[in-house]
């Protein structure tokens, strides 16, 4: 039987709507939605491929798709076109504000910088702005970098810095007294600050960021031995199984804390590369993530006397010491000692998280603390969630072992 033609009996088709319409009304489940099967038994057997559904577009069954292709390419164009557009607005975008920066009651606050991605040493005193040379496209050489010298910079906030890698070298100006503890988090390329002599609050000692009256360490930059070895002559870093590792080590790989340090600041040491680290005994507080991934730091010592002439060197932790904050060491997996003096009130959270490890059936790393103080005695000091280093113990993980009442191991 030859099949009706649904394109000339529109009558028909909207025969079939109404119809259909009425059996929705007379098939309604108690839940209120329609009888499917009642649904599909009123559409006729010869318009099932025609069939319009109430409120959508009639199905495209037998139509001409000649022109799909010019279609496809109109969309393809459109698309790339898009791309483009967002690409070069994106570049533009950090083309033009490489800086940004805020009024605070005595200036500037510096809040974000945007490496172009060549720039290697910045001095940070006044408003600053990049202007580019539209007739030069090497990215090394189409811009310079300007100064405002009517509006100066009196703080960095945190962040500002966060995961540069291009910035080698810091000059912080005499107008910059508020420089916020993560300003310059994550800069794996810094590898020293200058300070202006006429700051009030900040200064310099070898290319390490202090307080003026010298009693913070503020910023250890993350490149720093790189920083060393160019003073030192050396091209490349040394490791013990090359000759001269000692006298490298001695000079690029030991850091000693001025004895007129009282705090290492939050994030100040983290992720160093330095290997030995010697503190001075006056020092009362290691603040948050202090030594956050140092890997490579393997020793702590502490010494009395000045730093060109120590009269007393002994292992770890100092005696006057009086916090240690949360995650101060974490991941510190090549340091094999720690010996938490008397004089500690405060241990933060994690503060050795992960510093403790299992490799071939051994526990490696800080695998047991030594308190000086007694069991009872050390319940006074306020411990954060964790703070004891853990090490897998089958499907557990188990807190490593506490020298309640111990000694200093012998050393330096």
């Amino acid at each position: 039987m030859k099949k009706k033609d649904a394109k000339t009996k529109p009558s028909a088709e909207n025969k079939t709507i109404k119809e259909n319409d009425e059996g929705l009304s007379k098939n309604k489940r108690k839940d209120g939605s329609a009888d499917i099967e009642a649904m599909a038994k009123e559409i006729p057997e010869d318009e099932i491929w025609t069939y319009r559904v109430p409120g959508l577009s009639a199905p495209r069954i037998h139509e001409d798709y000649s022109k799909a292709k010019s279609k496809k390419i109109i969309f393809v164009a459109v698309i790339i076109v898009a791309i483009s557009l967002s690409i070069y607005f994106s570049v533009r975008a950090v083309q033009s504000d490489p800086f940004k920066f805020k009024q605070n009651d005595s200036g500037y606050t510096l809040t974000k910088f945007t490496n172009t991605g060549y720039i290697t040493k910045l001095n940070i005193g006044y408003v600053t702005d990049v202007e580019y040379f539209k007739d030069v496209n090497d990215p090394k050489k189409n811009y310079k970098i300007i100064e405002d010298k009517s509006k100066k910079v009196t703080a960095i906030d945190e962040y500002a810095f966060n995961c540069d890698e291009k910035i080698t070298t810091i000059n912080i100006g005499a107008s910059v007294t508020d420089i916020k503890p993560m300003a310059f988090y994550s800069c794996y390329a810094l590898k020293n600050f200058t300070v202006d002599k006429n700051n009030p609050k900040y200064t310099d000692i070898d290319g390490v960021l202090y307080t003026k009256d010298g009693k913070e360490l503020v910023c250890m930059p993350i490149d720093y031995d790189s920083y060393l070895r160019e003073k030192n002559g050396y091209k490349e870093a040394l490791t013990p199984d090359d000759s001269g590792y000692d006298v490298y080590k001695k000079k690029c790989a030991t850091y000693v804390v001025p004895e007129t340090v009282e705090e290492i600041g939050p994030l100040s040491c983290n992720y160093n590369e330095m290997v030995s680290i010697y503190l001075p005994s006056g020092l009362k507080n290691i603040d948050t993530l202090a030594f956050f991934k140092a890997v490579s730091l393997e020793k702590i010592s502490t010494y009395e006397g000045s730093a060109d002439k120590m009269t007393k060197v002994y292992l770890s932790l100092p005696e006057g010491l009086e916090e240690i904050g949360s995650d101060a060491f974490s991941y510190d997996q090549a340091l094999d000692y720690m010996f938490i003096p008397k004089n500690v009130k405060k241990i933060g959270h994690h503060a050795f998280w992960e510093t403790a490890y299992k490799q071939d059936g051994n526990i490696l790393g800080i695998n047991e603390m030594n308190v000086e103080r007694s069991e009872s005695e050390f319940g006074s000091v306020e411990t954060g969630d964790q703070w004891i280093p853990k090490f897998d113990s089958g499907l557990f993980r188990k807190n490593i072992p506490i020298n309640y009442s111990s000694e200093r191991k012998n050393g330096s």
